[in-house]
């Protein structure tokens, strides 16, 4: 960790005052070695795995060089996906709060097109949005990017994966040439040189140590037969038993074959992949951030954007393509000051893979022998909470204290026993102890939320 200081950047007395308030003292390493570029207004390309502070380094970037007086769209942030966007416009909101009047609007998929367009006619500072979505306002007319100065990419690798490159070109062709371009990425394939050769001028190239400490990050490799990786995959997490564990595969169609046949065997998994709508994907990432489930089973495509600190534990189902994409897997555990687990199965075919990987380990020689195969005669871990489905959100004025009261009122349940609370547009998702499910839904059927009473129900798999 960087110990460079916010302070020393030529930052806004109020933004930096905010910064402390926030937390933020020192920079991270792709902070210290992007912002001083992005400041001075040139074009960076900046390379580093999720949780190394990206979000702030273009953010302040965006803030340092808006001009709030003048009430137009003057930066236009491109996220992947719809999770991610909101991420980053929550945080740039943040950071933003101590300078009044900045107005930050997402534009994604999944929510309806006729409200976006009505806040667009009202206009906006900065757009945070995924590339459909953009070009679609584009396509149509209800948005312009006539004085846009400041242009970011956020994660371009993965838009690139996920087949945006001619809708990105679509959208740079509306983009004033004179401008700024930050293109950030978690890897560096030759997709993203071509990109940048094209949509920038003169970048700087800054890349963040991506080192794990074995100390935090105890990795573990499994050398196995074909037949047996499912069951590898069993006896690990009947091992290690961690209260939660993303299981990276490498197609959409495994994905989901690997958590159904977890689900058979009676762990408690979901499966994240792109062929899911946008209101499955939404509820499958509450319920394992709320703990209603033990294991995601993941694309990488899918996990971007995944903002979930408490990972104890991620496996490797198949070697990553990439050994940058190995790195940045792990790297989701292992977060916050806690420690991690990494464990990775391979075939003899997967041999010349495995040995690319960096690290301080060779991987090969520090294979393990898998856990008894009599760990599959006990029990899996089962998650403590469960989720409850309320059919009222954002809309309907819902807040999350609205909802605990309603829970923890006259002959309710405990406090302790509610979890997370995520409010959507048109729906709420709460997290309850798996031992008083009966009693929360009794009390959210018969009682009331603003004065109504809305349909509650558990959600199953």
């Amino acid at each position: 960790m960087s110990q460079t200081a916010f302070s020393s950047l030529p930052l806004d007395p109020k933004i930096l005052e905010n910064l402390n308030s926030l937390g933020y003292q020192s920079m991270t390493p792709i902070q210290a070695l992007s912002l001083p570029d992005i400041l001075a207004g040139k074009d960076v390309i900046a390379q580093g795995k999720t949780g190394s502070g990206k979000t702030a380094a273009f953010g302040l970037g965006l803030l340092h060089s808006l001009e709030v007086k003048r009430f137009r769209i003057q930066a236009l942030v491109m996220c992947p996906t719809r999770e991610l966007a909101d991420q980053v416009a929550n945080e740039v909101r943040k950071l933003g709060r101590a300078i009044h009047n900045i107005k930050v609007l997402t534009l994604c998929g999944g929510a309806p097109f006729g409200a976006q367009a009505l806040s667009l006619e009202h206009g906006a500072h900065i757009i945070i949005g995924t590339p459909g979505r953009i070009e679609d306002h584009l396509r149509r007319g209800t948005l312009r990017l006539d004085h846009v100065h400041t242009l970011v990419l956020d994660e371009a690798d993965r838009m690139l994966e996920m087949g945006f490159q001619d809708t990105i070109d679509a959208i740079v062709e509306q983009v004033p040439s004179q401008r700024q371009t930050l293109l950030f990425s978690a890897t560096f394939p030759k997709q993203i040189k071509k990109i940048a050769n094209l949509i920038m001028s003169e970048p700087i190239m800054v890349k963040a140590p991506a080192l794990h400490d074995n100390s935090i990050i105890s990795q573990h490799f499994y050398n196995i037969t074909e037949p047996y990786r499912l069951t590898a995959l069993r006896l690990i997490l009947q091992h290690f038993r961690p209260e939660s564990t993303v299981v990276f595969c490498n197609t959409k169609r495994e994905t989901q074959d690997v958590a159904d046949a977890l689900e058979d065997n009676g762990f408690s998994a979901l499966a994240l992949h792109g062929d899911l709508e946008q209101r499955d994907r939404d509820k499958t990432l509450v319920r394992f951030a709320n703990k209603s489930a033990s294991v995601l089973v993941a694309t990488d495509v899918a996990a971007r954007g995944l903002d979930i600190d408490a990972i104890d534990m991620v496996v490797n189902y198949h070697i990553a393509h990439d050994p940058e994409v190995h790195l940045h897997r792990i790297g989701r555990t292992g977060r916050a000051g806690s420690k991690g687990i990494a464990c990775s199965l391979y075939t003899e075919a997967d041999a010349h893979r495995v040995a690319l990987l960096e690290g301080d380990i060779d991987p090969i020689n520090d294979t393990e022998e898998l856990p008894p195969v009599r760990l599959l005669d006990q029990a899996p871990v089962h998650p403590q909470m469960s989720t409850i489905l309320i059919d009222a959100g954002k809309k309907q004025k819902i807040r999350p204290g609205d909802i605990l009261g309603a829970l923890t009122g006259e002959r309710g349940i405990a406090g302790q026993q509610v979890g997370k609370i995520h409010i959507f547009d048109q729906w709420s998702y709460v997290a309850v102890s798996r031992d008083a499910i009966k009693p929360a839904l009794r009390k959210l059927s018969s009682g009331k939320l603003k004065g109504r009473t809305f349909r509650a129900r558990h959600v199953r798999n």
